[in-house]
Formats: C-alpha cells, sequence, structure tokens
C-alpha cells in the first residue's frame, strides 16, 4: 500500500435510508483500513443504527467517528424523530424528507470547517447535491455514490438523457433499451420508476442531483470491475469521469458481530437462525427478503406464503412489514410449515443466512444490495422487483448475469399486477431445479461468488481500486492546493 499523508481526512454523508447507509458504513471502515481518517455525517437516529459497528471499529485502532446534525423534520411537516426513509408511512413523504435533508447544508459546512485534521474530501450520496458546493467553498474534492451498480446506472442515464420514454405509448408495453450491449426489455413503468417528478419541488431536486453530479471528481459503485467489465467502461465515458469499482462491500466484514448486524439488530436470535440451518441439507433451503423499504399487499404476502408452501421447499421468510390481518394469517401458517420453514420477524442477518451452506437460493426484491449480497454468496435467484431501479437490477441478474429467474414469469404481466401462488411456486422450483438449466444457473453462481471474493482481497481488483483512488484524492488535493495559491499570488 502506497504512503499516504498522515492527516488525510474523507468526510461521508449516507443518504438516510438502508439501503444506501449499510454500504457506506461498511465503505467508511474500508477507507479507515486503508489508514484514512473518516468521518460519517448523519443524524441521531441513524447514528444508533450503526454506533455499535463503529465502535468496534474504534475498537481495533480505525480512525473513525461519527458527527451527528439535526434534522430540522417539524419545519417541514414530519414528526420529530421520522429521520429514516423507512419510517415515512407513505412515499408521497419523501419530497418532504428531501427540503429536511437540504436544510443541513450550512450546519454541515460549519462542522467540516471546525474539523481537525481539515476535510480532504467528500464522498457523498448523489442524493445530496449540495454537498458539491460544501465541497468546492473548502477546495477538495467530492466523490459521489450512486447505489446500484454500473450496469444500472448507465440504463437510468440513458432513461434520463434520451427521449426514450416519450416514444412509448403504454406504461406497459415493452421496449429495448438503446446504448446496451445486451438486449433489454424494459416496460415505460419500470424504466421511468426511478426519477419521478410528480412535482415541481420533485423535477427541481434532479436537476440539482444531476449537475451536482456533473461537477463530481469522480463516481464510487459498491461492485466489483470483474462483474460488470463492458459496463463500467462504458458508464465512465457517459459520465465522462472516472468510476470506482471497490466492492462487494459487503464481502469486508469478518467478525460474527459485523455480519449479523449489518444494518440492523436482527429480529432473531442469529445463533438459533444459524443451528436451524445446521439441521438442513446442503443448498437446500431458499431465503426470501424483499428489502427494508417493500411493502406489498396483504394479498400478495399471503399468495408468497401459499407458493413457498406449496413448493414444499425448506426455506427462511423475512417479513418486515405486518398488520394485525397478516399476524393473524401467520399464526396458523407457521404450524402448517413448521417442520421446514422458518418465519422472521423484522430484521435479518442476511449476509450471514445467505453465506450458510444450506441456501441454495435467494428470493429477493433485487435492490442492489441484496443483489450483490446473492451474488457475493454464489446464489442463484427469483427475482421480485417492486419499484425504482429495481426491475433494471432484475434483468442484470437475469439477461446479463444469467444467474437468476422472474417470479412474474410471463412477460405480458404488467407492472404492479398480484402474482399468483402457481407463478411463485414454479419460480421456486425452478431456480433448485438440479436439470440442466439449473445447474447452469447455479455454476455461473458460483464463479460470479469466487469473483467477487477475489476482488476484495489483497490485490484483487477492488483492493487495488481503493488504493488508487485515495491517490486519486490526494492528488487532486494537491493540485486544487496549487491553484489556491496561485490565485493568492
Amino acid at each position: 500500500m502506497a504512503s499516504l499523508p498522515k492527516d488525510l481526512h474523507i468526510v461521508l454523508f449516507p443518504l438516510m435510508q438502508q439501503g444506501h447507509m449499510i454500504p457506506m458504513i461498511d465503505i467508511a471502515r474500508i477507507l479507515a483500513r486503508h489508514n484514512a481518517t473518516v468521518t460519517i455525517v448523519t443524524t441521531r437516529v441513524n447514528a444508533d443504527r450503526f454506533r455499535a459497528a463503529i465502535a468496534r471499529a474504534i475498537e481495533a485502532k480505525l480512525k473513525i467517528q461519527l458527527v451527528e446534525l439535526y434534522l430540522p423534520l417539524s419545519e417541514v411537516g414530519l414528526p420529530e424523530g421520522c429521520e429514516n426513509f423507512d419510517m415515512l408511512p407513505s412515499f408521497d413523504l419523501f419530497v418532504k424528507m428531501y427540503t429536511a435533508m437540504g436544510m443541513l447544508e450550512k450546519p454541515a459546512e460549519r462542522v467540516l470547517r471546525g474539523l481537525i485534521p481539515p476535510p480532504s474530501c467528500i464522498i457523498s450520496d448523489n442524493q445530496f447535491p449540495w454537498t458539491n458546493d460544501v465541497a468546492r467553498k473548502l477546495g477538495i474534492p467530492r466523490f459521489v455514490f450512486h447505489g446500484p451498480g454500473c450496469f444500472t446506472y448507465l440504463c437510468l442515464h440513458i432513461v434520463m438523457n434520451t427521449n426514450i420514454l416519450n416514444e412509448v405509448e403504454s406504461d406497459s408495453d415493452y421496449f429495448v433499451l438503446p446504448g446496451i450491449s445486451d438486449r433489454i426489455e424494459l416496460t415505460k413503468a419500470q424504466a421511468g420508476g426511478w426519477a419521478k417528478t410528480d412535482t415541481k419541488e420533485m423535477e427541481d431536486f434532479f436537476v440539482q442531483m444531476k449537475a451536482a453530479e456533473e461537477a463530481a471528481n469522480g463516481i464510487v459503485v459498491n461492485s466489483f470491475h470483474e462483474l460488470e467489465p463492458n459496463y463500467v467502461e462504458e458508464l465512465a465515458k457517459a459520465k465522462g469521469k472516472k468510476v470506482w469499482c471497490i466492492g462487494p462491500v459487503s464481502l469486508h466484514n469478518r467478525s460474527f458481530l459485523d455480519i449479523a448486524e449489518r444494518g440492523n439488530k436482527a429480529g432473531v436470535d442469529e445463533h438459533a437462525c444459524l443451528m436451524w440451518l445446521d439441521m438442513k441439507e446442503s443448498r437446500s433451503v431458499i431465503f426470501i427478503c424483499l428489502g427494508s423499504m417493500s411493502s406489498i399487499s396483504n394479498e400478495q404476502l399471503f399468495e408468497l406464503g401459499l407458493g413457498l408452501e406449496l413448493s414444499n421447499i425448506p426455506f427462511i421468510w423475512c417479513i418486515r412489514h405486518k398488520t394485525e390481518e397478516t399476524e393473524e394469517w401467520l399464526s396458523g401458517y407457521e404450524e402448517r410449515v413448521k417442520d421446514r420453514g422458518l418465519i422472521v420477524r423484522g430484521w435479518a442477518p442476511q449476509v450471514l443466512i445467505l453465506s450458510h451452506k444450506a441456501v441454495g437460493g435467494f428470493l429477493t426484491h433485487c435492490g442492489w444490495n441484496s443483489t450483490l449480497e446473492g451474488v457475493s454468496a454464489g446464489l442463484p435467484m427469483v427475482t421480485f422487483p417492486q419499484y425504482a431501479d429495481q426491475f433494471i437490477n432484475e434483468r442484470f441478474i437475469i439477461d446479463v448475469l444469467k444467474v437468476g429467474v422472474s417470479i412474474r414469469m410471463e412477460k405480458a404481466d404488467k407492472y404492479g399486477v398480484l402474482v399468483k401462488k402457481e407463478n411463485i411456486m414454479r419460480a421456486l422450483e425452478s431456480i433448485m431445479d438440479k436439470h440442466e438449466e439449473g445447474e447452469l444457473r447455479r455454476k455461473r453462481a458460483r464463479e460470479l461468488g469466487e469473483m467477487a471474493k477475489r476482488a476484495m482481497e489483497e490485490g484483487g481488483s477492488s483492493y487495488l481500486n481503493i488504493s488508487s483512488m485515495i491517490q486519486d484524492i490526494v492528488g487532486q488535493l494537491a493540485t486544487n492546493n496549487t491553484k489556491s495559491i496561485q490565485d493568492i499570488v
């Protein structure tokens, strides 16, 4: 590892959403292990979610700290304490959260100006566009972090910078996405779900995000080069800046607690969960989890449960959103499947479960973290996207990586349609199939899992990218300092 300035100080701004916070906390610890001082700027409620992980990092002598800002929720009409997107009762309230986030700019700048040693670089989620102005005032580089991988990021770039959606009449009609080396078919609703600008406020916000992204000094992606080599290069070309693939960052976690509590405290005893898996045959269990933000209807939840029951496949099912009706239904359901099914209410130790030898498949909502965690575990996946970029991630899993089966099964299914138990059963049976097609998926999934591990090892592509990115930060900082001196002269 090349020598670094003793006072190299990188400040991270993670978005207040589990799917964005989790990889950013991993990135913070990775950077600290590469001898940088790291400060994570967030709010109290969000800091509480990963405070234990940061405490363990500090005990391990890593130079890492948390700085908490007050989020002015009451000023925008949100209840106090509602500091994470997964705490909002409705998607309609997202715009209020973004307004509150925008009010963090001045207090954040004051905090950064008081940090010792002074900040050398900002790495912020793309949904904090104002961090670009803060970085410019401080004379330091800013890198933007995007949640999804390079393939999905490029697809979104094409959708947002062409008129392709205007050329498609119906939300349910499929079209071929242009400018992609693989043949990717999406509906208008699936392709356009991420960048909804139903209000003037959201339209203005996306304009700010785009401008801040264009001004960024580089792009940080939780992916690895071997997973999507063509798309890393194509994304860099489309954005006109360096793209640093430094993942899968989940593989950075080594201790039991760091893996088990990644993101939040589990809703099941981790040891009991592992003991349950220890009693199952190798690669016989399927894990089902639809993410921290997904909220399927009771009717869909029941169909999913019945499909699992019909399949006769052992399973662990994580259910995060419950009602009195679902609890009443689950009481009878759990009794029927008790010999082969384990229900987790709340947060599940996902990485811990996926890496167990008894798990042979993963039913996922196709959030990017879950997608990459499934890849890292070497597992084939059943895809059940819900919203936003998840539909594009599904196409990556199925059409590019060729390790997935869609739960919808029929291409004619419309966006948001109720998926029946028979379709669910067929998808589950297909992913666990022992015949030629299933074996090819499993073989490919295992190969990708091995590639992921090698990428994060010393000398691997992501390890080298982290070192190179840090050196780039040092170089850009030196250039900025030289410019400042010349301006004074």
